[in-house]
């Protein structure tokens, strides 16, 4: 008896730079160039033949506008590792490749890579591009600080940041030709005069040299335009958060405080310049508040977000998280052998072990203890990717399940601790015939 639901129809493409080589299950191939006028042909060439579902390797950044155009004629697209589409020996031709990814797909043997929403993608363009001028960035401010020690200049010996307000004002005034070691001094803030007058007036004697002086203008000139660039950048994040927020259902309120705002962290220096920040993320998550985790802020969220969405349901549970973010022990079986392998960690899995960092510094809080702790049995970096496990696991909680994290503080986490050591000493005692007592404080 025919079925009442739509048959499913695999194709399968195998993407270049210049030549896209389609191919249905059971049917030829078709060869199209990677322009735009052929994308609408390849797109109205798989739906003539009524294909409703295609799969293609995820090749460099040429499978982007392949997946657009296709997810936007409303057909079930799979980007998919080509490790798992790998063909047999001998038999590496794009003409044999598109057709082998069509009949894994018709079987449904290839398991789709997470691609997230449309406008995930878009603030993730965003906040990939900010985090590339903030690098090509920093360049340049290594170039300011060169050219002021062959002055010997050493601003940048007495402040902690060269591009704060002082550090600013200063190399400004030095390049409008101000000299004066007294006038410089001036214009640092009021802090640093009280505690480092001395020390920066020192500082600020050096031997002005024109040709250093024109190197720390073209440094601070090009450190200005990356600047404007991060702003630029920071409109356009503004923008795209907006439109999550506004298709996201509305918070549920605080019975308790219906006027309750969400708690700030502080941000550092690279952090966007968006007005309301903190809510917005709050909005788009739900009124789930992912700054009340550990060391995450509404920025570091935000990163987070841009490459993984808020949809945790695309992964069964947060062990599959984990394991897809890289930040979880894998392993390998051949036979009796059996054996741990790491794992891929890719941009999502990086920002979660950049976050953990921070736990080093913690002295209150309950997973900086446990970071501690593994870091004296394994080392750092195993104790920064333990940890941010961690949090990856509270972050999937609290966007799946709403679940509210309650910091249980060092003390308590010592506490636990200490009650599992001794439970498992007990239990080891017991398997040997033996039985553990307490030692008794002589006075």
């Amino acid at each position: 008896m025919p079925s009442t639901q739509t048959q499913r129809k695999a194709a399968g493409i195998d993407v270049g730079s210049e030549q896209l080589f389609a191919a249905i299950t059971a049917g030829p191939v078709r060869v199209f160039t990677s322009f735009t006028a052929s994308l609408m042909q390849l797109k109205d060439y798989l739906l003539a033949e009524k294909v409703t579902t295609v799969a293609m390797e995820a090749t460099g950044v040429y499978w982007i506008p392949v997946y657009e155009v296709l997810e936007e004629a409303g057909l079930e697209v799979c980007v998919v590792n080509a490790a798992h589409a790998r063909n047999l020996p001998a038999r590496k031709t794009d003409m044999n490749d598109c057709q082998w990814i069509a009949e894994l797909h018709d079987k449904e043997m290839l398991n789709s890579g997470f691609i997230p929403p449309t406008l995930i993608r878009e603030l993730r363009d965003y906040t990939r591009l900010r985090h590339d001028h903030i690098e090509m960035c920093s360049p340049h401010i290594l170039h300011m600080q060169k050219a002021l020690d062959q002055m010997n200049i050493k601003i940048h010996e007495v402040l902690s940041d060269l591009t704060g307000v002082s550090g600013q004002r200063l190399v400004k005034a030095i390049l409008d030709g101000e000299r004066s070691a007294d006038k410089l001094l001036a214009l640092c803030d009021a802090q640093i005069l009280k505690t480092k007058r001395q020390k920066m007036l020192e500082a600020l004697r050096g031997r002005w040299k024109e040709s250093q002086v024109f190197a720390l203008r073209q440094a601070y000139e090009n450190w200005q335009h990356y600047q404007r660039q991060i702003g630029a950048c920071d409109q356009q994040i503004a923008l795209v958060l907006g439109r999550l927020a506004e298709q996201a259902p509305t918070p549920p309120q605080n019975p308790k405080d219906p006027d309750a705002k969400p708690k700030t962290k502080r941000l550092h220096k690279n952090a966007p310049d968006i007005n309301d920040l903190d809510q917005l993320m709050v909005r788009i998550t739900g009124g789930c508040d992912l700054s009340q985790l550990p060391c995450l802020t509404s920025y570091s969220s935000m990163q987070i977000i841009a490459e993984v969405g808020t949809d945790m349901t695309r992964w069964k549970s947060a062990k599959h998280f984990t394991a897809w973010l890289g930040v979880a022990p894998g392993s390998r079986q051949s036979g009796k052998t059996k054996k741990s392998q790491p794992r891929f960690r890719g941009k999502a899995g990086r920002l979660f072990c950049v976050v953990a960092q921070s736990l080093a510094r913690s002295k209150y809080l309950a997973l900086g203890g446990f970071y501690r702790r593994v870091r004296g049995k394994r080392g750092g970096q195993i104790a920064n990717i333990a940890a941010a496990r961690k949090l990856a696991v509270l972050f999937y909680n609290t966007l799946r399940f709403g679940w509210a994290y309650v910091e249980q503080g060092l003390v308590e986490y010592e506490k636990k601790y200490k009650e599992q050591y001794l439970k498992r000493l007990k239990s080891a005692a017991k398997t040997l015939g033996m039985q553990l007592v307490a030692a008794q404080t002589v006075i």
